[in-house]
């Protein structure tokens, strides 16, 4: 570097020099501490999230534990026939929970007939009268009589309890700990001043766990007003006006899936920003330090700017820069001075000078590192990865990065390289353990905390990075999204528990099957990914699929009436069925949509036909619903007559579908497609009203009126309360109870869940009649329908066209009607289509008969017009002729 002549310096401008410096680090000082503030709240916000969503988990397996037990218990009780001997329950351990404070049971009249545990009985629960005046089956959640209602120490689980009749039998309750709610508090997040609440509906509930240096209202509550949280989660800071201890916080929070209870965590601001805090200690002793230095240079090179020759230029430089490498004592620092070729181009770096935390990173002593080149530092340890970034740090002044270093002491770094002269100043700090951090927190981001396997944030970036490698290599790759049937089915019949071993068991069979380079995810749900990377042909694909469903096939173990998984799989391939990820996971749905749609249990590739068919069917799917919310559907009536008199003894109403542009759309169709939509309990409600408007009108034209039955899924009683869409529908047309009949399915019928079985009693009761509709076709039994105490079976038209072809068919028939006839049980045959099937069915005893030959589905009208030529005959006039048209 030239010498500058002295005399065109002034003494004053190194005091200008030294304030502009002493103003940019302060300033820079300033903008850090910001970001470190800003960063350290991002942080605390995050891991507020993550430790909620686990909150929320352990919350919602914790009370739906508590659900289980009082099914249990419910269950005990209705089938000891309103005794349960709680003493028993004790003696073999399950109700040993010491969380459990008292478990008592009350009759019908509020009165204590049992009751356990170590807390006093006050009477019966407040949701006593709530279970009394309706039937609804479902665990409440209340706050037991004299408790305070800010932070109560006790929580009641109650439960609904049903006599012999269906009628009310009163209630069972479950006293639990609050702590044993919120026992998930956890100081290595929250610290010591932190909250943990479960907060309920209305603010009925609310349960807190806080850190020991917390101080609390007078009712033992942190809130000083109730805080408003909205929606499912979210998280944000509330000041201290919020808190008894005036202490602003972070507060994050998320609401249960399957109770009406939030799950919150909270931190106070002062914990989320302490690394900030002692971040902008160290920044500004560094300032002040600096700014003194600073000072002090300028003063110095006041006195001596005239004076001054190179070399002594250069020395300070080297003093200083070595001074700005040293500002942190835990850091390496060293000092490297160019080396230049005969032409001046700088072709190395020679180390003047480090201190021992720098020689120790890179297993040296001091000594030993002082005068190395870094071209052979660089060869021994990294190979050609130094010189390079240093030549070009020299070039353009700066470099700051993070590099895993692979030396034995030090295993990343955070690198900050600055020009000084003719020398490099070099930092390098150790960040091995907040790498580490962040590894620990990438993982529980992208994996699924249940299975342990990556989820669908890791599948959003895996898989484009994999269908860009196989781009690049023209190979191929096949997305297998795999879901498991009838999943729901298994967690509300055999609980969650069972599904998430379930899960675990499919993602432990399904990972075994897995080539190098195959990777498994689950989507959520029962939904897992399987990415087949390289993928050979459609035919080795298909292979695998069939080895996936063979695995899930095998004997499972999740609960001992869980004999085996079933699964659907759905294959898309790219190129050829998409180049994105979002494009080939949209084809293998549809493609797996498409196959369960057919036959579940099996695999399917993509067919572009598929996503044709899939569009139809939700165009079909959005036109039934705005047909059935405008009431375009029709009733047409089919006449079920007795066999002896054939006179009409009833007829059933059948739903019709008249579409605009597709014409009549068959029942076969449009059926299934409410089922498997949901569309169905509409639909349902939809008929019930038609039918009984029908019968007021036919009642208000002074027309004999017959029973009209209507069809009842199976699904309608997943939707609520059947029977008491009935009693709307008759208590709206003021029609008889006993003009309408009720046809459900034998699927329905066999269901083993209570409130299914108490539908049906209550149906009953209301004075409506049940068939069991298409009987001989499902697995009922004898004693089922000796329990239910129906009013007759239709039987399947399939027994019926076997009476006139082989004497097997007459045998089974007459079998049905004998165990009918024991029951009080009437029996009606379906599909009568031959005058010789008619005869054959009066000389074997049956009723009833429906079909054909008796009469075809005709409109409410043409119904009107057989009823009114039947006038004062008490028949319909030949209703084989005239039905039949």
């Amino acid at each position: 570097m030239p010498r500058l002549p002295a005399h065109r310096f002034r003494p004053w401008i190194w005091p200008l020099l030294a304030a502009l410096a002493v103003a940019g680090c302060w300033a820079h000082a300033y903008w850090r501490a910001e970001q470190v503030r800003a960063a350290a709240v991002e942080s605390a916000r995050r891991d507020l999230v993550h430790h909620v969503e686990a909150f929320e988990l352990y919350l919602t397996r914790s009370v739906a534990q508590i659900d289980q037990l009082s099914m249990q218990l419910k269950e005990g009780w209705e089938q000891g026939g309103g005794r349960l001997a709680l003493e028993g329950w004790y003696r073999d351990g399950m109700l040993a929970d010491p969380a459990h404070a008292a478990i008592a049971i009350y009759d019908a009249t509020g009165k204590l007939v049992g009751r356990a545990g170590r807390h006093a009985d006050n009477g019966p629960p407040v949701s006593f009268v709530f279970h009394r005046d309706h039937r609804s089956p479902a665990l409440r959640i209340v706050v037991p009589e004299g408790t305070v209602q800010a932070n109560q120490p006790l929580v009641q689980f109650t439960r609904r309890l049903d006599d012999a009749r269906h009628g009310y039998g009163g209630l069972v309750a479950l006293t639990v700990d609050a702590r044993y709610l919120t026992s998930f508090y956890n100081p290595a997040v929250l610290g010591d001043t932190g909250l943990l609440a479960v907060l309920g509906d209305a603010g009925a509930l609310r349960l807190e766990a806080h850190g020991e240096q917390v101080r609390l209202g007078a009712g033992g509550s942190l809130f000083s007003t109730a805080p408003d949280l909205g929606g499912a989660k979210g998280g944000t800071q509330f000041d201290g006006t919020a808190f008894y201890d005036r202490s602003a916080r972070l507060l994050s929070w998320k609401r249960s899936g399957a109770y009406p209870l939030l799950a919150v965590a909270g931190m106070t601001a002062e914990r989320a920003l302490a690394p900030a805090r002692a971040d902008w200690n160290r920044r500004r002793g560094r300032a002040l330090w600096l700014s003194a230095l600073i000072v002090l240079l300028g003063a110095t090179a006041t006195g001596h700017s005239l004076g001054l020759r190179r070399e002594r230029r250069r020395r300070d430089e080297e003093r200083q820069a070595y001074r700005i490498a040293t500002e942190q004592g835990s850091d390496g620092f060293y000092l490297a001075a160019a080396v230049r070729d005969a032409a001046g181009a700088v072709c190395d770096f020679e180390v003047t000078d480090c201190n021992a935390r720098g020689a120790f990173f890179y297993g040296f002593e001091r000594q030993q590192l002082i005068g190395r080149r870094i071209s052979t530092l660089d060869r021994a340890l990294f190979g050609e990865a130094l010189l390079p970034v240093y030549l070009a740090a020299m070039t353009a002044g700066s470099h700051e990065d993070e590099r895993q270093m692979g030396t034995v002491n030090i295993g990343w770094g955070r690198r900050r390289i600055t020009r000084v002269g003719d020398s490099l100043a070099i930092t390098l700090q150790d960040v091995s353990e907040r790498k580490s951090h962040e590894r620990d927190v990438e993982r529980l981001t992208l994996h699924d905390l249940l299975t342990g396997l990556p989820n669908r944030q890791w599948l959003a970036r895996e898989l484009p990075r994999r269908l860009a490698a196989a781009g690049e290599r023209d190979g191929t790759l096949a997305v297998l999204l795999v879901d498991l049937d009838d999943f729901k089915q298994v967690n509300d019949t055999l609980g969650h528990g069972a599904g998430d071993r379930l899960l675990r068991m499919a993602a432990e069979r399904i990972g075994a099957l897995l080539r190098p380079g195959d990777r498994l995810a689950r989507m959520g749900g029962d939904e897992f990914v399987l990415l087949v990377d390289p993928a050979a042909d459609d035919g080795e694909t298909a292979a695998l699929a069939g080895r996936v469903l063979a695995a899930l096939a095998g004997p499972a173990s999740a609960s001992a009436d869980l004999q085996r998984i079933e699964a659907s799989v759905g294959i898309a391939v790219f190129p050829r069925d998409g180049t994105d990820h979002e494009t080939l996971l949209r084809h293998a749905d549809i493609a797996m949509a498409s196959g369960k749609n057919e036959r579940k249990g099996h695999y399917r590739f993509f067919d572009p036909s598929q996503f044709v068919l899939l569009s139809a069917r939700a165009h079909l799917k959005h036109s039934l619903a705005a047909a059935i919310d405008a009431g375009q559907l029709s009733l047409h009536y089919q006449v079920r007559v007795d066999v002896v008199s054939e006179r009409p003894v009833s007829m059933e109403a059948l739903s019709r579908w008249q579409h605009a542009t597709l014409g009549m759309v068959p029942p076969s169709q449009f059926i299934p497609l409410a089922e498997s939509s949901g569309l169905i309990n509409r639909l349902g409600e939809l008929v019930m009203r038609q039918a009984c408007a029908q019968l007021a009108a036919w009642r208000a034209a002074g027309l004999p009126l017959l029973p009209v039955s209507i069809n009842v899924s199976p699904h309608q009683f997943g939707y609520g309360s059947v029977s008491g869409q009935l009693a709307r529908a008759l208590a709206e047309h003021a029609v008889d109870p006993g003009l309408l009949e009720v046809e459900i399915t034998e699927s329905a019928m066999v269901s083993e869940q209570a409130d299914v079985q108490a539908e049906l009693g209550a149906i009953r009761a209301l004075g409506v009649r049940v068939f069991v509709d298409d009987f001989g076709t499902g697995y009922s039994s004898l004693s089922q329908l000796q329990r239910l105490r129906l009013d007759g079976l239709k039987v399947d038209q399939a027994f019926t066209r076997e009476l006139d072809r082989s004497r097997e068919g007459r045998v089974f028939f007459q079998a049905i009607v004998s165990m009918a006839g024991a029951l009080g049980m009437v029996v009606v045959a379906e599909g009568v289509e031959t005058p010789r099937q008619l005869e054959l069915l009066r000389e074997l005893g049956c009723q009833q008969a429906q079909g054909y030959l008796l009469g075809r589905p005709v409109p409410a009208a043409a119904m009107a017009e057989l009823l009114a030529a039947g006038e004062g005959t008490g028949r319909l006039a030949n209703p084989v002729i005239m039905l039949s048209h």
